[in-house]
């Protein structure tokens, strides 16, 4: 099978993309610095003809390989509360997914097979991911492959991992939309102000989008257009990195463009 998917993220990039990553785009270099900027949806950076071929790769070679992910309201959400207006809900999901962290399993193989797992552990893709976030990232991210077919979303979340001490101060999460001509709409909302208020189309084929979480949102149920429920499917290639220790070593991080050398920020910051 031939490896569609380049060795190097930057090789999808347009030159906007590319300004990016260079760190000469001032109005979305390190934007995620700023406490009240969680979240930046990016067009017109990937190459829409190329991320095309690479999502119609993917979607040959992983379709029949992704596994369901299905967290369904827990059944006694209503009948187990006991006073009014105190309801909770957990994370709800429907999703398929490939974890690509088994280098034994099938769907490992198959993205190795175009390139995908090349692509998503090169030194660019990080590097975007530093350029925007604008901290210094520690090295070894994990990667994930998702897929939304029709009626699939993820209910509202934070992502928030009090327990984990490299996560819980914060962490960024970048992903990168392929989605297929089947797919009519989906979209991320998201908290701005202490409100579900924001809202930003996700079924894009090359947009990018950049996280800082914790912070609420969640993904629509995906709508396929009429008769075209069977070729309706968004894939999503996901990276999440940690933040680099104050004192780690060169070596282990990925520096955001024009700070090399400098001190790695305090964790929290």
């Amino acid at each position: 099978m031939k490896k569609l998917f380049p060795s190097e993220f930057a090789d999808l990039l347009t030159p906007k993309g590319r300004r990016i990553l260079e760190g000469r785009d001032k109005t979305v270099s390190g934007a995620l610095l700023d406490p009240a900027r969680r979240f930046v949806s990016l067009q017109g950076v990937v190459d829409a003809d190329r991320a095309a071929a690479c999502r119609d790769a993917l979607d040959k070679a992983l379709r029949e390989l992704v596994v369901p992910m299905e967290d369904p309201i827990p059944h006694d959400s209503i009948s187990g509360m006991t006073m009014n207006y105190m309801e909770l809900l957990p994370k709800t999901v429907r999703v398929r997914t490939a974890l690509l962290e088994n280098r034994r399993s099938r769907s490992w193989r198959a993205a190795e097979a175009v390139g995908l797992t090349a692509m998503l552990r090169s030194e660019t893709f990080a590097a975007f991911a530093a350029a925007v976030s604008g901290r210094v990232l520690r090295r070894g991210w994990g990667i994930q492959v998702l897929c939304y077919g029709p009626g699939d979303y993820s209910g509202p979340h934070n992502d928030h991992h009090p327990e984990e001490a490299e996560a819980r101060d914060g962490y960024v999460d970048m992903h990168l939309s392929l989605t297929l001509p089947g797919v009519d709409h989906q979209y991320l909302v998201y908290e701005k102000d202490g409100h579900l208020s924001e809202m930003t189309r996700v079924s894009t084929v090359g947009g990018v989008t950049v996280y800082r979480l914790p912070f609420w949102h969640y993904t629509t149920p995906l709508l396929a257009r009429r008769g075209a429920e069977a070729e309706s499917r968004r894939w999503v290639l996901l990276g999440t990195f940690l933040d680099a220790a104050p004192q780690a070593k060169p070596s282990t991080t990925v520096t955001p463009p024009g700070l090399s050398g400098a001190r790695l920020p305090a964790r929290g910051a």
